[in-house]
């Protein structure tokens, strides 16, 4: 049988959503969003973890490594949102940011009663994955205990891949022995329980903060401007088009131009302008400087 999980901090109740079902919306709300606002102070708690966890990305991705999110229900699906957004925010290849969910992708959209609770399931999914020392597996349980991603942590650990894991509550026992352990403690929930609140919100704050540091590490981002986008609609591109007119002085039919001669890449057509450049000459510059635009632009020429 097996025991009881209520001394776990996201598995207590909260004493401010006693009554909760006999509260009115406005005083649910003012609950609510004061029980946001820890979980926003127990991420910037652990804003040195969080450090660590994006250096060892950071290293991964230099050495052709990949970043792997675990996580089951609500963990594993803020994973696949992160993983899913980075290739059109930063022009990456799909397979450099990853996410294995328990239950397999149809998990992400309807609940896999029970699927998290396999340890050699997890286990497996990181092998089918073909993990080596060159990745960083990152294993994401909200309550903890999840034992399907406990099984692909110690397996990732056994891989020699670097591994993190992120989890809302104190340790536990048989917690795997990672790398780095990032543990906002977002205290119990308004819905006893429910870490798709707090937790959930912590967890999403802190993917956010892992993968777009990580990319601005690797030249993904010049100033503030997401310069490595890949303009896949109008929106996107109109934004290249107006990130080219800040950093080179166009007007934004000029700017247009630039960005369709650069084959629709913003960094290559800065460079193209502000050194007078072919395309095929911009992306070389580009690849000697490792990507850094900002270095590109300041680079000697032969």
């Amino acid at each position: 049988m097996n025991q009881p999980r209520n001394h776990l901090l996201t598995e207590q109740r909260l004493p401010a959503s006693a009554r909760l079902d006999t509260m009115s919306i406005e005083q649910s709300l003012v609950v609510m969003n004061q029980q946001d606002a820890i979980a926003q102070q127990a991420v910037v708690a652990e804003s040195a973890n969080v450090a660590k966890a994006i250096e060892l990305a950071v290293a991964a991705f230099k050495r052709n490594g990949r970043l792997i999110y675990v996580g089951a229900g609500t963990s594993g699906r803020l994973g696949i949102l992160d993983a899913s957004e980075c290739p059109p925010t930063f022009r990456t290849d799909p397979q450099m940011v990853q996410a294995i969910i328990a239950g397999g992708p149809d998990a992400m959209f309807r609940a896999k009663e029970g699927a998290e609770d396999s340890a050699q399931d997890g286990a497996r999914a990181v092998e089918e994955k073909a993990v080596t020392e060159n990745d960083v597996v990152m294993g994401i349980a909200a309550g903890g205990t999840t034992p399907f991603v406990h099984g692909a942590l110690y397996r990732a650990i056994e891989l020699k891949a670097k591994t993190i894991f992120l989890s809302c509550v104190q340790a536990v026992p048989n917690e795997p022995q990672v790398d780095v352990v990032i543990r906002p403690l977002t205290g119990p929930e308004v819905l006893t329980g429910s870490t798709r609140l707090k937790a959930g919100t912590a967890t999403k704050l802190i993917l956010n903060q892992i993968t777009t540091l990580a990319m601005v590490q690797l030249g993904k981002c010049y100033e503030n401007l997401m310069v490595d986008l890949r303009a896949t609609n109008e929106k996107l591109k109109d934004r290249a088009i107006r990130m080219i007119c800040t950093l080179t002085g166009l007007d934004y039919q000029s700017a247009g131009q630039l960005l369709q001669h650069a084959n629709g890449h913003v960094k290559p057509g800065v460079i193209m302008h502000h050194r007078n450049l072919s395309l095929d000459a911009a992306l070389e510059l580009l690849d000697q400087c490792k990507g850094q635009l900002r270095d590109a632009i300041a680079a000697e020429l032969p």
